[in-house]
């Protein structure tokens, strides 16, 4: 189906001519009348069998071409009656002899000399019986008066013979006359030495026998073939199979036979006054006007595809008329190629006459009328078409169906045409048609461009309206060159080699530079708001515009609108002015409708949040359209834009606090009251996110790497960062006074739980007396976890935490008599922890184990641990020491010791001691070891040993073993060890200290063993450093020292005491 669009020459755009219009005057009235006569003749005097794809019916026929040519009943009437009267045509049987095969041999050589007899038969007798061959066997020259009958050229000696000859054979009725023709087989009088000398085999000697009996130069009968032209279709081509006269040779070979039933001297005048072929035409012209309309009726375009009355006329006035297939061809072009430019139908159907004229083209075969006829209609249609071409974007606009695909058919008929053999030789000055065709779109480009223009022309001349006007135009362009690149290029590119879209969008962006800067010299530099909003828009067509630029295969120096953002320089402050505006009084609404509440059920941010990140996205999308090229300006503007985001953002956290504070007052309600406090919050977290965003959003990074050449990078950070650093530290300290007074409410609360726990009552389990204290923390901080996004909430939780510690450091400072408060409030310590800590989803551990935490953790398990707890932690304390001693200041012992689980014993061995300090006036010691198991009450019933005094010596080799009966599940309790106490003896007075070293029995070889050990040999000797207590005394022993009524504690700090008094460094 076949869309509008090729208007009709003479009409303008969209004015089609009418479906029902009236094609007569085409013709003049007596040329249609006379053309008429020549239709109805035609019908009146058929000839020939219907096709089968025909209308057989002669009335249907003088219905339809009644119909065609417009011709009322009266016409017709009397259009008939002078057709009965005109003289009938001579019919013609046209019939070409073309060749045989399978022929008899009838010569002794086994070949034969085969010619054809043919005529027609006027009145042909019909067969007494159908099976009777007897009509058969009669001959030619038996039937048909001599001068009737035709004879072929002789072919010598084939038995396939080719003849190609053509015979008219009149005739007056097709009903009773016949087609007959003989084939015989030429013979010439021979001698029988010659005969003899042609022998081959033994069928040629029969044959010289049947020679002899026969009369001398008589012709051997080969066969025949009789057609009653009844049978036959106006143009028939076929093998038909040669009959016998007897049946000694039933199969006889076949002849190739062409038929064409044709009139002569035909009555008409227009056949009597004008070429055959050129009568042809007009009638064809008229008949697919005819059909064309018929289609344009049914609101359908005309495919080519004539009915089945059209074809039936033309095809019979065609074989009557005896056109070739070249002059039919010929007739169909002129005929198609002239109604082309005058009624719509798809331009494929002139392509197959393109191929045929090509195809068939011999330049002889035409009159000098006929060429000059064929040339004119070949620069005709070429003219018409690049006509179509110059305003394709009205003859084919996208909106209606299949506009790209009749397009594309015009561009492959020019090409073709203009390629063929025909036009080249005919046209003297051949065209050059992608020339032509790029001048035609140059031009139809420019029209088109004025006449938008024109249309677009604004009915109020205001410098407002003006802008509006070439905003409008401007879309207009773009989107035509964007249907240029898409749509319509590539059928240009792929048939002419032309690309479309350069020929337009150089001819368009020259025109458009030259009118935009025609407008904008009218607006003077105090221009209106609504005039730069009008400029924008245009500012932003003309950008992409531009941008199209990059389409273009080459640029052969630069665009017109090269630097056409130097043309709205004075609008952009307007513009920036305009944006920031917008941008503040929209966020000023959004507070003032702002109920505090979260606008969804997984936010826990208000609705003015985004709103406000609505007005920074339009900011971002203003900075993205204007896409400045001019770096040094494009900083400055971006200068303004990022400040004027940030007093934007400084006014929304005045704002939103200021309507937290309003609410608050209005509904006196204190939880209500926290739960905006953590909207506000929230908000002003979300803005700081939408700030730190800025930079990448307006991607600063390119913007530096555009202005490196003019700006120092310096200068960048300075300006921008620092702007938006010191917005970015407001809105945390923003953030910070509103978690304060969050966390200041809570922090009262918790100091006075803390307060209640450490007063409470003795008797209570310390896991009772933390129960209120968690709960109320449980409850207060779920409730601010589901309504403070996560940051903040841990911000909340830092200094509450912080504020805890401070809290039970205060608490835990006094001495207590009491291990169990202490125990309540180390109680309190851990499940804090635990609860801040929330199984990794509140604060981290490294913010939690902050020194202060560690000094109150360690302080409180001291404080409410048992004395013995106490006395196991010290010994554990002094192990450690032990361990990570590394100077002999003192001096060392040397031991080796073995558990043997059997017997449950500790043997210890002391080996020596070495570098002892003289202790004596005579500069030496008199050392000895004391052996005592830590702690007493671990061990009560073991006593001390004592090895041997050795005197006046520094490094005593002592050499001594000592037993120990003690179960093996005494010596793994914490601060298990054996003091190693070495003294120098004094006669006289009390021993002094030489140093005392700790060795911890929790890790004693064969301790953990299943089986003894043999013996102390495989057991390595074990280096201790000997110390002396600490001078300042130690936080255990102060701790015991505190607890009067414990004598265990006392008795243990007083010997610890007496020991640091033996120590002559202590004193």
């Amino acid at each position: 189906m076949e869309a509008a669009g090729e208007a009709p020459v003479g009409t303008l755009p969209g004015e089609e001519e009418s479906p029902e219009m009236d094609l007569s005057h085409r013709f003049s009235k007596q040329e249609l009348a006379l053309l008429y006569e020549e239709v109805l003749y035609t019908i009146r005097h058929r000839l020939g069998k219907p096709e089968p794809h025909h209308v057989a019916d002669a009335q249907e026929l003088y219905a339809y071409v009644q119909k065609a040519f417009g011709m009322d009943v009266e016409e017709h009437r009397v259009s008939m009656r002078r057709v009965q009267e005109l003289e009938s045509p001579i019919f013609c049987l046209k019939a070409t002899v073309k060749e045989a095969k399978g022929i008899l041999g009838k010569d002794v050589s086994g070949f034969s000399d085969p010619y054809c007899l043919l005529g027609i038969e006027a009145k042909s007798q019909e067969p007494a019986h159908p099976d009777s061959k007897k009509r058969l066997k009669a001959v030619v020259k038996d039937l048909i008066p001599e001068d009737q009958i035709h004879r072929t050229q002789v072919i010598s000696q084939t038995l396939s013979p080719v003849w190609d000859e053509t015979f008219i054979l009149e005739f007056e009725d097709t009903e009773t006359a016949s087609f007959h023709l003989d084939m015989w087989d030429s013979d010439v009088v021979e001698s029988v030495r010659h005969k003899l000398g042609e022998l081959t085999d033994l069928h040629g000697l029969k044959r010289i026998f049947k020679d002899a009996r026969k009369d001398k130069g008589q012709d051997d009968f080969l066969g025949n073939v009789v057609l009653r032209l009844k049978d036959l279709h106006c143009w028939d081509d076929q093998w038909y199979q040669l009959e016998p006269r007897t049946e000694t040779y039933p199969n006889r070979g076949q002849c190739h036979l062409q038929f064409l039933l044709t009139h002569k001297r035909r009555a008409t005048t227009s056949s009597r006054t004008q070429p055959s072929y050129t009568v042809h035409r007009h009638l064809l012209q008229q008949l697919v006007s005819y059909e064309i309309l018929q289609h344009q009726a049914g609101s359908i375009a005309w495919d080519g595809e004539l009915s089945r009355h059209a074809s039936t006329v033309l095809y019979l006035h065609a074989t009557q008329k005896d056109l070739s297939d070249f002059h039919q061809v010929m007739a169909q072009w002129l005929a198609y190629s002239k109604l082309y430019q005058s009624l719509e139908f798809n331009s494929n159907c002139l392509l197959h006459q393109i191929t045929s004229i090509e195809y068939q083209w011999v330049q002889e075969r035409l009159r000098p009328e006929q060429k000059a006829e064929l040339a004119e209609s070949f620069q005709s249609l070429l003219t018409y078409g690049v006509s179509l071409i110059r305003r394709y974007r009205i003859i084919f606009p996208l909106s209606v169906a299949r506009s790209t695909e009749r397009l594309q058919s015009l561009l492959r008929v020019l090409v073709q045409m203009c390629k063929m053999k025909a036009f080249r030789e005919l046209c003297t000055l051949s065209p050059d048609l992608p020339r032509m065709v790029s001048e035609a779109l140059k031009s139809g480009t420019t029209e088109w461009f004025h006449m938008k223009k024109q249309h677009l022309k604004p009915m109020v001349k205001s410098m407002e309206e003006n802008g509006k006007a070439l905003a409008k135009l401007l879309l207009e362009v773009i989107g035509d060159l964007q249907q240029c690149q898409k749509i319509w290029n590539k059928f240009f590119i792929s048939t002419l080699k032309l690309n479309l879209f350069s020929i337009a969008y150089v001819e368009l962006e020259s025109l458009v530079a030259e009118h935009v800067q025609e407008q904008l010299r009218k607006v003077d530099s105090s221009m209106s708001k609504p005039t730069a909003e009008s400029l924008f828009q245009l500012y932003l067509n003309l950008q992409e515009l531009y941008r199209m630029k990059d389409f273009l295969p080459k640029r052969d120096g630069p665009l017109a609108l090269s630097d056409f953002h130097q043309w709205f320089k004075e609008a952009v402050p307007q513009w920036l002015q305009k944006a920031y505006t917008i941008a503040l009084e929209r966020a000023q609404r959004a507070v003032q409708m702002d109920q505090l509440t979260p606008f969804g059920e997984h936010n826990k941010h208000s609705t003015s949040t985004v709103d406000l990140s609505t007005c920074y996205a339009q900011i971002v999308k203003t900075w993205q359209q204007l896409n400045w090229p001019d770096p040094e300006e494009a900083f400055m503007i971006m200068v303004k834009l990022v400040e004027d985001m940030c007093k934007i953002a400084l006014m929304y956290c005045r704002l939103i606090k200021a309507r937290a504070e309003a609410l608050s007052l209005s509904k006196q309600n204190e939880g209500e009251a926290a739960n905006r406090l953590c909207i506000v919050v929230n908000n002003i977290k979300q803005l700081r996110l939408l700030i730190l965003k800025l930079p990448s959003q307006l991607d600063w990074a390119q913007l530096e790497r555009c202005t490196g050449a003019v700006i120092d990078p310096q200068q960048i950070q300075h300006t921008l960062h620092h702007q938006l650093d010191s917005t970015v530290s407001c809105l945390d300290h923003e953030v910070q006074d509103v978690v304060q007074a969050l966390a200041t409410k809570l922090e009262a609360g918790i100091a006075r739980h803390i307060q209640e726990l450490s007063a409470s009552n003795d008797t209570r389990e310390p896991e009772d007396s933390i129960i209120p204290l968690m709960k109320f923390l449980e409850s207060e901080l779920q409730y601010l976890n589901e309504h403070l996004v996560q940051e903040n909430f841990k911000s909340l939780l830092a200094l509450l935490w912080h504020h805890t510690l401070d809290v039970l450091t205060a608490a835990a400072g006094p001495q207590m008599p009491s291990t169990q408060r202490y125990k309540k409030l180390h109680c309190a310590l851990k499940s804090l922890e635990l609860c801040f800590y929330a199984e990794g989803c509140g604060l981290p551990l490294e913010t939690l184990h902050s020194a202060a935490f560690l000094s109150l953790e360690n302080h409180l398990a001291l404080c409410s641990s048992t004395s013995r707890k106490l006395i196991q932690k010290y010994f554990s304390n002094r192990i450690q020491e032990q361990l990570d001693a590394s100077s002999e200041k003192y001096g060392a012992v040397t031991i080796k010791a073995l558990y043997r689980p059997s017997e449950q014993k500790l043997r210890v061995e002391v080996l020596n001691a070495v570098n002892l300090i003289p202790l004596d006036s005579n500069g030496s010691s008199d050392p000895f070891v004391q052996l005592t198991l830590e702690p007493r009450h671990e061990f009560p019933e073991v006593v001390a040993r004592t090895t041997q005094c050795k005197r006046n010596e520094l490094h005593p080799l002592f050499d001594e073993a000592f037993d120990f009966l003690i179960p093996p599940e005494k010596c793994r309790q914490e601060g298990a060890c054996l003091l190693l106490t070495v003294f120098d003896y004094d006669t006289l007075g009390a021993n002094d200290l030489e140093g005392e070293a700790f060795f911890s029995l929790r890790h004693v070889p064969g301790l953990d063993a299943d089986e003894d050990q043999a013996d102390m040999g495989w057991v390595p000797q074990t280096r201790l450093s000997l110390t002396h207590p600490k001078p300042s005394g130690d936080e255990i022993l102060r701790l015991l020292e505190s607890r009067k009524g414990d004598k265990e504690a006392q008795a243990f700090v007083k010997l610890r005491k007496q020991r640091a008094k033996q120590s002559k460094e202590t004193a």
